[in-house]
């Protein structure tokens, strides 16, 4: 795969910079963009691309042109795709409407809890087909701990799950109280102290 359109799901924030993921328009599976072969965050740069007006951030719900220069998975991120350098092209935007034909229907994300202990992965006792999801949600709420760090709690086909948000918009989401239809994008991080955590990356 030397190019593919994907319709970008989340543009959240790792490290200070960008993780972003998408649908590919094609074949329906998610493409994870990446740095380098080991799963990398994306620079600012790296996360803009082009139309007729201009240069920008990328967004999701927008319809993105990307090359990539190989195919770079990892045993906990399958869908990682290694970026070639060349700025992204933007094909129009699809509405929230639209969300529902993209969602997936895991039984449950990745067992119970809010992470999968890194080895069991490895070792291949814990197979990762693949590490995002874009899942209707129930009962979601999104608050703010002691320590400043941003949660969703929710049920997912009878399991609760409570998990860290690095969405950038939470904060807009929660001071403007912006209605949400409960669509999440989930994924599965990286490897941090032996798990890798589940995070909600888009809140829809």
């Amino acid at each position: 795969m030397n190019q593919a359109e994907i319709i970008v799901l989340a543009n959240s924030v790792k490290h200070r910079k960008h993780c972003v993921a998408g649908k590919c328009i094609n074949t329906g599976n998610w493409i994870r963009p990446v740095s380098n072969v080991n799963g990398a965050e994306l620079s600012h740069d790296q996360a803009k691309y082009q139309n007729p007006y201009g240069t920008f951030g990328v967004k999701p719900l927008q319809r993105i042109r990307m090359g990539f220069s190989q195919y770079a998975p990892l045993s906990h991120q399958p869908e990682n795709h290694l970026i070639d350098g060349n700025l992204w092209q933007q094909n129009y935007s699809i509405g929230e409407a639209e969300l529902p034909a993209l969602l997936d229907t895991p039984d449950n994300l990745w067992g119970q809890g809010n992470r999968v202990q890194h080895n069991l992965i490895t070792m291949g006792l814990h197979s990762i087909d693949q590490s995002l999801y874009l899942v209707q949600v129930d009962n979601l709420n999104l608050y703010t701990k002691d320590d400043g760090k941003r949660r969703a709690s929710f049920n997912y086909n009878g399991n609760q799950y409570d998990l860290a948000v690095t969405d950038p918009k939470f904060d807009l989401i929660l001071s403007d109280q912006r209605e949400v239809n409960g669509i999440l994008c989930i994924s599965l991080g990286e490897e941090y102290q032996g798990y890798c955590y589940k995070l909600v990356a888009t809140i829809f």
